[in-house]
């Protein structure tokens, strides 16, 4: 590759010290040789609001936008709250898949990881988002996912990721990301008519 493959990453958490955020800043060290993640933090992107498209879009709606159509695919780490994903998340889905017709998140290959404190490591919240890929019209990888369960003894109290076993599923993660992507962009083969 002559350029770097670009991974945009979305971290669901607004929070300073968000182990979702530590979370990313993880997989940003985990990238395979040939890619790299670029942080978009959602901080600053008001609550969706269709009477503030005009005169313009509000400014970190544009700089999302810009961020996703620059990117190769997206990677989201979302946390859970009440067996979904965040509010703040579906917010920033929701700006860039607008207006009609301008769709950032269409044809994007996607890739969802997740930490959380509880037994399923935020299972049921990326269930439901992988649910908001079909109308966005993004592939995602299935396999492997990334549930980081009892994630308060997998992380330092500095935010680093300890557990050697997670961060080689996030590798793994991550390189099928770019192995998707790039198939997905390989020239198809023309049917052959009759």
């Amino acid at each position: 590759m002559t350029n770097p493959f670009t991974i945009l990453g979305i971290a669901g958490s607004l929070r300073r010290a968000s182990i979702n955020k530590a979370a990313l800043r993880a997989a940003q060290e985990l990238a395979p040789a040939g890619a790299r993640i670029e942080i978009f933090d959602l901080e600053g992107i008001p609550p969706y609001n269709d009477d503030l498209w005009t005169p313009a879009p509000p400014p970190r709606v544009t700089d999302l936008k810009q961020a996703i159509h620059a990117a190769d695919a997206v990677l989201f780490v979302t946390p859970e709250y009440n067996y979904s994903f965040s509010g703040v998340l579906k917010n920033a889905i929701d700006w860039a898949s607008r207006p009609s017709g301008d769709n950032s998140w269409k044809g994007k290959p996607v890739a969802v990881l997740g930490a959380s404190r509880g037994a399923l490591g935020t299972g049921r919240a990326q269930y439901q988002l992988r649910q908001c890929f079909i109308y966005l019209e993004m592939p995602a990888l299935n396999q492997p996912e990334v549930l980081i369960n009892h994630a308060n003894e997998k992380f330092d109290a500095q935010g680093n990721l300890t557990d050697q076993p997670t961060r080689e599923r996030m590798r793994q993660q991550l390189a099928a990301l770019v192995q998707l992507t790039q198939q997905l962009r390989a020239p198809q083969p023309v049917a052959a008519t009759r």
